[in-house]
């Protein structure tokens, strides 16, 4: 439609044609509404206009019927949209069980995305055609707002907390990305692009078969660690690879839930919130922000 004007971007994802159909019906509403009033107005102008000096005006009594009308007809404009909203967002909110999760962090004025198999990348995104993606995102600096307006997504990206969202592109090809959210200097710089890919050449991009914007494939960090084993140390070393979401008890003798935040906090400051079967030798020193990000980010995922 109107190839050199399109009103409205491509449909890529399996969210986008709702969100279009609910977009299209607001629109028509507000136009049925405007178009009402507009000649509701002319109408009465024309009907009820003083013909002459001696013209009075007339009393006007009210209608139940009519009042009762114009409260039924909005109210069941009202609650379509907000079945309709409702039902996107669920859809949008709930990601499957079997998404692929990508990390993301922002930065001014740039994204960085980690994938699980070890593949990095800055303002680029890989992603297969008709598999479910779920990005898990954080902000080293300011809010920032990761939107793809192919896909009809988008979320804020906070300092010191988590969000996510998920998509599932239908059309293989190479799509726009954005911050949405004004922050800084370079904010209409900060941008790239999905990249997506038959599930084959997105196997073979993995394994470095064909190159994409990416800047080297570090490994993605295993649950494992150096401990001699033991009875002793075995307990302790459950606990670790199952720790996100449980209660966990500290050296003073208080309780805290790993949530997202305290693992943050503990890969950056070890020392604050430390448990009591850690010596202070093996305690690591402050960590990098970024690296604790992905740190962070991976645990909250995996564990």
């Amino acid at each position: 439609m109107w190839q050199g004007f399109p009103i409205r971007p491509e449909q890529a994802s399996t969210i986008a044609r709702g969100v279009d159909h609910l977009y299209y019906f607001l629109t028509a509403v507000d136009l049925f509404f405007t178009a009402v009033i507009f000649l509701t107005v002319f109408y009465f102008a024309l009907r009820y206009r003083r013909r002459s000096e001696k013209e009075k005006a007339t009393q006007v009594e009210g209608s139940l019927p009519l009042e009762v009308l114009w409260t039924f007809i909005p109210l069941v404009f009202v609650v379509v949209t907000f079945s309709l909203g409702t039902n996107l967002y669920i859809r949008n909110s709930r990601p499957p069980e079997a998404s692929t999760e990508i990390f993301v962090i922002g930065k001014q004025w740039m994204w960085k995305l980690q994938h699980p198999e070890g593949p990095m990348e800055i303002n680029e995104l890989h992603v297969p055609v008709d598999r479910p993606i779920k990005l898990t995102m954080t902000s080293e600096d300011v809010i920032h707002n990761f939107y793809v307006p192919a896909f009809r997504v988008q979320k804020d990206v906070v300092p010191g907390m988590y969000t996510s969202i998920w998509f599932q592109a239908t059309v293989t090809g190479r799509y726009h990305f954005f911050c949405n959210s004004y922050c800084g200097t370079n904010h209409a710089l900060m941008g790239g692009y999905v990249t997506v890919m038959k599930p084959g050449d997105y196997e073979q991009w993995l394994s470095g078969g064909i190159h994409g914007e990416s800047i080297g494939y570090p490994q993605a960090p295993r649950c494992t660690n150096n401990w001699p084993a033991s009875p002793a140390t075995e307990p302790a070393k459950a606990r670790r690879c199952d720790l996100f979401g449980r209660p966990v008890k500290l050296s003073d003798g208080t309780t805290v839930i790993a949530d997202e935040a305290y693992i943050r906090e503990s890969v950056l400051y070890p020392r604050r919130k430390s448990w009591p079967d850690i010596s202070p030798s093996c305690r690591p020193t402050k960590a990098r922000s970024l690296r604790s990000n992905y740190c962070s980010l991976w645990l909250t995922s995996s564990l």
